[in-house]
């Protein structure tokens, strides 16, 4: 009786140990495909929720696989924590010990962060982006007739036109109707990984968290 405990025991540990392993190897080979899919330089960092591996290697699909790329850089725009995950992985054992690009993700969510130096960026000539709390503010001139007037707002941030749009809500200095001329996008379309699409916006002390997704993502090799 004793021995088939001790032998169970080493059984256990051993089919723990190769689960281990055999994650490690594919978590090795979906980052590899991930940094392929999305141009990126660098290797991101990939984590496959779930136990145990095997049972969803063999099944060969996977509930959630989570990666952080990091801080890069998309079409000029700096994205700060970018990070994500792919849900309902269909990646077939025999793909991935063989490389072969079929790996699809029934759906993909990405966040990151754009800093005030990002958003100032971006802002119109003569606007400067602040921030009062996590409240972005922007202040500078608008010209009124032949006359340049100082002005100071808060601005309003939501998701439009392929990006995130920043405009005037609230004005000083100048009257309502010229809030309009204090506003401009932040363009994202066709720049972030897997082609997600910006879905929500909000302020935080760092800047403007983003979250995206998309359905029925390729993650080729």
């Amino acid at each position: 009786m004793r021995k088939l405990v001790y032998s169970l025991i080493v059984l256990v540990i051993l089919l723990v140990a190769v689960d281990r392993v055999a994650v490690a190897g594919v978590e090795r080979d979906l980052a590899n495909r991930i940094a392929a899919s999305t141009d990126l330089s660098g290797t991101p960092t990939v984590t496959i929720e779930g136990i145990p591996f095997l049972t969803q290697a063999v099944s060969g699909h996977y509930q959630e696989v989570r990666f952080d790329l990091g801080t890069f850089d998309y079409g000029g725009v700096p994205v700060k924590n970018l990070r994500g995950a792919a849900y309902d992985v269909t990646a077939p054992l025999a793909d991935i010990l063989q490389n072969r690009a079929n790996v699809q993700a029934g759906r993909v969510t990405v966040s990151g962060t754009l800093t005030r130096k990002t958003i100032d960026k971006y802002a119109p000539d003569g606007v400067k982006i602040g921030a009062n709390g996590e409240r972005l503010t922007a202040s500078g001139e608008l010209t009124v007739g032949a006359t340049k007037v100082k002005f100071n707002a808060e601005m309003r941030v939501e998701v439009a036109d392929g990006g995130i749009r920043l405009r005037a809500e609230k004005i000083e200095g100048v009257p309502d109707q010229l809030a309009q001329f204090v506003a401009y996008t932040i363009p994202f379309k066709g720049k972030l990984p897997f082609d997600v699409k910006v879905t929500g916006v909000k302020s935080v002390p760092d800047g403007l968290e983003f979250s995206a997704e998309a359905s029925d993502v390729p993650i080729r090799g």
